[in-house]
């Protein structure tokens, strides 16, 4: 039997004027009241974000990928929808800052698939005005519909009155929100709080959530969206026979499904472990230290020092590791912490690691690796010195200044960066097989 090339499936993308306007709040309570209905709801987030898809993730019971035209490519970004199609009775996507920011926005992305806009807008503070703003972005580009608006922060129901009756007939207030802190999602310095921090408040506000989206519009299942299949080069077994060991637990986090997924297709098997609590590695050909929240937990990093030697001797044996952001700070000689506090690290290379408050760096960048290309973002309020010279920088995407620094020292390879590993399989293998990577080096 021929497999479907074509599937309809009811989506809406979550977009908004800008950041904080309360699209993850509004998209975890919404999932989690179709879940409750029975629904099988999947939800996809723009942009290179770990945080909110593990909320999402929660709230909905299912796992949540990124999409990213740049970063994975737009036949990537199809196939994915199109397999999250076959099995969903909702899909939901949350957009990145405002609707028309970066390139590609949330609005090309929402053009691309033909999936429809509903606009979340914090209105605390206006109520015609909400309606001439979201009317802007509604009439702003003629490849993008837009559903209708969702109200947060409205008052009273006069206070939706005055909304509802200065928008368009075709401009449908979808849901009217009232101000509630019992759903607000935790913050800290990077944004959302882990998940895995905060899982049974999580719930509980998952369910002030239902409440609150409950008996608005937006609770009927919106129209269905045809969703096709993309042409996929197949992934070659390039790491049949490969163990890779991850550091996961709360200051090592940072981890795409996505990039799981493509190690096991490659023939990988994979064991997680944690440097804050395990005092032994496991046996591996590899080792991956990913980004996370290292500098809330130096001195218990520290005090480990049986996994540091255990790392330490992993490294010195020239194994394969790759560091990244968190994991990059891991590996120097010492970290600072926000109360200026310094804490010994790993040592695998020369360097010092320091925390610097709200100042950091962000945005979308090409990690330039010998062994090829492999699209990344940087996103970190620290900063590192003292270390040896780089073997190249990040490529920006839209700015001719050098970016994130790329380390190689024996088979370790470290930036700030974080790597998309579906960008370039090929490349992400050789790293992790290791295979001539002094070389590759020189």
């Amino acid at each position: 039997m021929t497999a479907p090339q074509t599937v309809s499936c009811p989506a809406l993308f979550l977009s908004a004027p800008s950041s904080g306007e309360g699209k993850t709040t509004f998209t975890a309570a919404l999932a989690r009241y179709f879940r409750d209905q029975g629904k099988v709801v999947r939800i996809f987030k723009t942009g290179p974000d770990y945080l909110d898809p593990q909320i999402l993730a929660q709230a909905s019971g299912q796992d949540v990928e990124q999409l990213d035209m740049w970063m994975a490519g737009e036949e990537y970004c199809q196939q994915k929808l199109f397999e999250a199609a076959q099995v969903a009775d909702l899909i939901l996507v949350e957009g990145a800052m405002g609707m028309f920011d970066g390139d590609p926005s949330s609005a090309d992305l929402a053009a691309r698939f033909n999936i429809p806009v509903a606009i979340v807008m914090d209105v605390k503070g206006m109520a015609q005005t909400a309606a001439a703003l979201v009317t802007g972005m509604a009439n702003f580009r003629p490849d993008v519909h837009v559903a209708g608006l969702i109200a947060n922060s409205c008052g009273t129901e006069r206070h939706a009155e005055l909304i509802r009756n200065a928008l368009p007939e075709d401009l449908p207030l979808l849901a009217t929100l009232p101000r509630n802190p019992d759903v607000a999602l935790p913050e800290r310095h990077l944004g959302l709080v882990q998940a895995e921090e905060v899982r049974d408040e999580l719930e509980q506000r998952f369910n002030a959530g239902v409440d609150w989206v409950a008996g608005n519009p937006i609770t009927e299942l919106p129209a269905p969206v045809e969703f096709h299949a993309a042409e996929v080069p197949a992934v070659e077994p390039l790491l049949q026979g490969k163990k890779i060991a991850i550091a996961k637990d709360v200051a090592f986090s940072f981890i795409y499904d996505a990039n799981l997924r493509l190690l096991q297709a490659m023939g990988a098997e994979y064991e997680f472990f944690s440097p804050l609590n395990d005092t032994v590695m496991p046996e591996a050909d590899a080792l991956w230290l990913p980004g996370g929240y290292p500098e809330l937990y130096p001195a218990q990093l520290a005090g480990n020092t049986e996994m540091h030697r255990q790392i330490q001797m992993f490294h010195e044996a020239g194994k394969p590791i790759l560091a990244e952001c968190g994991g990059f700070l891991y590996c120097l000689e010492t970290l600072t912490d926000l109360e200026e506090n310094t804490y010994p690290m790993l040592g695998l290379m020369q360097g010092q690691g320091a925390m610097r408050g709200k100042r950091g760096c962000q945005g979308m960048q090409t990690a330039v690796l010998p062994e090829g290309d492999i699209r990344a973002h940087a996103h970190h309020r620290s900063r590192s010195e003292g270390t040896r010279e780089p073997i190249g920088h990040g490529r920006r995407q839209r700015h001719p200044a050098p970016g994130e620094a790329i380390y190689r020292e024996r088979g370790l390879t470290a930036s700030y960066l974080h790597l998309f590993f579906a960008s370039n399989p090929e490349a992400i293998a050789a790293v992790f097989n290791g295979a001539d990577i002094a070389a590759l080096a020189e």
